[in-house]
């Protein structure tokens, strides 16, 4: 089986695989800056995740301007910029700064994702996002068509998509190693933080805390320490993604190249149970992929909370978990097919990928130089797109992971699905799961 292009001509491999990039057609070949000028990099979000992203940016480009809701997390970045541009809110920055910088970073929690990175593509400015690309299915729709429609490069910070063992991995599925795909089973050990129980006490926010701001787009609810703000967002429905949203843009990146996994008719979920405001401790998501393009239907089943697949899908894996102990791994990947089966170990397939029937067969895949440089040199010659660009795979990938947060709403309810006009066919009230209502004066067009 050779998985043949579907009418996105997703995952193209022409001219620009011999240079290590994908191809995506409609962008200009022209070169955006001489190979010699820096790229000025503005920073929205630069604490936890934000931090490294900032860090990344500053070997590639030059730092000219910084945003954080956080003054003491913007004090602590002085050292990858000394110009002074600071700011608390990202729309300042834009007033203050737009003729200035020619990309942004968006580190922030899920919920901001969106419009920051509309409001930034809507300039003319070029976008880094963090992974998951947005909170929701509409905002991930959307962003790839505003990514199209004003020709920026962008990149979704999945930066395993890069690791060349992966798509070296799923290239050889493509060409048809396992034969038909029928089963997919994807895991991690998330969430590590608390999920399914009640709000805590509010608390007041401390001075260096701009609350305001950081509800941004979301509801209003008062401050509480250490729940929400700087880490513990995610597992809140209003903030983040859950366990689901957090990990599988990096644990679904092998069988998402592999097998263009996307389009779904339904998707049904087994959770311990949320309360509408909090994600479930734990959720088991069973996702219905028809036949696209040539490529066999299949299903795949998505695991967290500590639930794992059966451990009879990995008697004949010989790779052993860093303790020695047999697999599974804490996260990974089993992709089943007719023929053979592979397993990829950790969360980015970095602890091993190992094949069950066949032998490895060699293929010619996209080589990368690196996943943030894939970025920035997306900026300067614009034949060279990155991997995971917001229009043919993180916005993508993005929607096909988050329908899985539908069904854990409706908890034990199989949900229908037509992608192409993301509706839910069969409840009209998952809606608003879907497309988000921004609240403060925020939107998005």
């Amino acid at each position: 089986m050779r998985t043949r292009q579907n009418r996105r001509d997703f995952l193209r491999t022409g001219a620009a695989v011999g240079a290590g990039y994908w191809a995506l057609g409609g962008v200009a070949t022209a070169q955006s800056k001489s190979p010699n000028e820096r790229v000025q990099v503005a920073g929205i979000g630069v604490g936890g995740k934000g931090d490294s992203d900032v860090t990344n940016a500053s070997r590639f480009g030059k730092i000219v301007a910084l945003c954080d809701i956080d003054d003491q997390t913007l004090a602590g970045k002085e050292n990858v910029m000394k110009s002074g541009n600071t700011f608390n809110d990202y729309r300042e920055l834009f007033d203050t700064m737009g003729d200035k910088i020619d990309a942004v970073t968006v580190s922030t929690p899920d919920h901001m994702h969106a419009v920051i990175a509309a409001a930034a593509m809507k300039l003319g400015k070029h976008v880094y996002c963090q992974k998951p690309l947005t909170r929701t299915i509409w905002e991930a729709r959307r962003l790839g068509e505003i990514a199209r429609e004003m020709d920026v490069v962008t990149q979704m910070g999945n930066q395993y998509t890069a690791h060349n063992p992966m798509r070296e991995a799923a290239y050889q599925i493509r060409e048809g190693n396992l034969g038909a795909v029928k089963e997919v089973h994807v895991w991690t050990n998330r969430p590590v933080w608390p999920q399914g129980g009640p709000r805590p006490t509010p608390t007041s926010p401390p001075e260096h805390v701009h609350w305001d701001l950081w509800l941004g787009v979301a509801p209003s609810r008062p401050f509480a320490e250490g729940a929400y703000h700087d880490f513990k967002w995610r597992g809140w429905w209003d903030f983040g993604t859950g366990a689901l949203g957090d990990m599988a843009c990096h644990t679904c990146n092998l069988p998402f190249m592999a097998l263009n996994m996307r389009d779904p008719v339904s998707v049904e979920a087994t959770t311990s149970g949320h309360n509408g405001d909090s994600y479930p401790e734990w959720s088991t998501i069973k996702f219905e992929f028809p036949e696209l393009d040539g490529r066999a239907p299949f299903t795949l089943y998505w695991y967290d909370g500590g639930k794992k697949p059966d451990n009879s899908l990995f008697s004949e894996v010989t790779i052993k978990n860093g303790d020695g102990t047999p697999a599974p791994n804490k996260a990974g990947t089993m992709i089943i097919g007719d023929k053979a089966k592979m397993y990829a170990a950790g969360d980015y397939a970095q602890e091993g990928i190992e094949i069950i029937g066949a032998e490895p067969m060699k293929v010619d895949y996209p080589r990368s130089r690196g996943h943030e440089r894939e970025f920035y040199d997306g900026i300067k010659d614009r034949s060279k797109v990155p991997m995971s660009n917001f229009v043919d795979y993180g916005g993508p990938l993005t929607e096909t992971i988050l329908l899985g947060n539908l069904a854990v709403w409706k908890n034990g309810e199989k949900v229908l699905w037509d992608a192409k006009t993301m509706t839910p066919l069969n409840d009209e009230s998952l809606a608003k799961i879907v497309k988000p209502e921004y609240q403060n004066g925020y939107d998005l067009i």
